[in-house]
């Protein structure tokens, strides 16, 4: 019996970067897992859709794929469109079985990319001062990933021992300008932001530019097809794969599994 296929799942863009993105974690995926039919696919602005991927996997008999949602924010609760997604596979493919993992979410090893693009970021702009930190991300999440978002800006500036404000471009938050202007008022002028994105998508210009039309001296390029990316992804479609070994729910399932609650660099 073959595994399950594994599809990660991603919103697109009119910026042809965050469909390289994805298609960088998927072929790095197939080089350490030959074993694996893996794809990727997008809800909307970028080819391949869900639907042709899913097409595709049953045209050459597949009987089980796994969906993983490309999502920082979201530890537990996913995208609406995952849950119409599986929802309609079932219905229209009924020869095949369908689960959706839990999003990647706002894991702890994650920070430690963040810290990379930042220092780059800082490099580059010849910054040679800091005292502040933003951590900025696309939206606060669901419930758990926006604790743990706040976590890991807790964690983030006890690392650095700089005050750390989060901030979110969708507009359901604080955003990166009050982020900034907020730390401004506790004194400090040498302020970085750090992307929690995954991709260079709209969101993550929008708010690179309003951090540095706010005096922001750096702006962190997103997390990217890090290698702790495609852990996370495999670890994700691991755990929802056992569910499709006692196949028996009419919904998407989606596993709680955390990691523990220490703090980053110092346990």
């Amino acid at each position: 019996m073959s595994a399950p296929a594994l599809v990660m799942v991603a919103h697109g863009s009119i910026d042809p970067r965050v469909a390289q993105v994805v298609h960088a974690l998927r072929e790095s995926l197939r080089a350490a897992r030959p074993d694996l039919t893996i794809h990727a696919a997008f809800f909307d602005k970028c080819p391949p859709s869900p639907a042709q991927v899913v097409s595709q996997l049953s045209d050459a008999g597949a009987t089980e794929a796994v969906f993983v949602p490309l999502e920082l924010t979201h530890a537990i609760e996913t995208d609406p469109p995952i849950v119409s997604l599986v929802s309609t596979c079932r219905e229209h493919t009924p020869a095949m079985n369908f689960v959706a993992s839990r999003p990647i979410g706002p894991e702890l090893n994650l920070l430690s990319i963040l810290d990379e693009r930042l220092r780059a970021a800082l490099a580059s702009a010849r910054v040679l001062e800091l005292d502040g930190l933003v951590l900025s991300s696309a939206s606060c999440g669901d419930v758990r990933g926006s604790s743990l978002l706040a976590r890991r800006a807790r964690q983030w500036s006890t690392h650095h021992r700089l005050p750390c404000l989060t901030a979110v471009a969708d507009g359901t938050g604080p955003s990166v300008t009050q982020a900034i202007q907020g730390l401004r008022s506790q004194g400090r002028r040498h302020i970085a932001v750090g992307s929690f994105f995954l991709t260079a998508d709209e969101l993550f210009q929008a708010q690179a530019d309003l951090a540095l039309r706010g005096g922001a001296v750096a702006v962190s390029d997103p997390i990217g097809a890090a290698r702790e990316v495609l852990d996370l992804v495999l670890a994700r479609y691991a755990f929802a794969a056992m569910d499709l070994l006692d196949f028996a729910q009419a919904a998407p399932t989606y596993v709680d599994f955390f990691d523990e609650d220490i703090d980053w660099q110092s346990a």
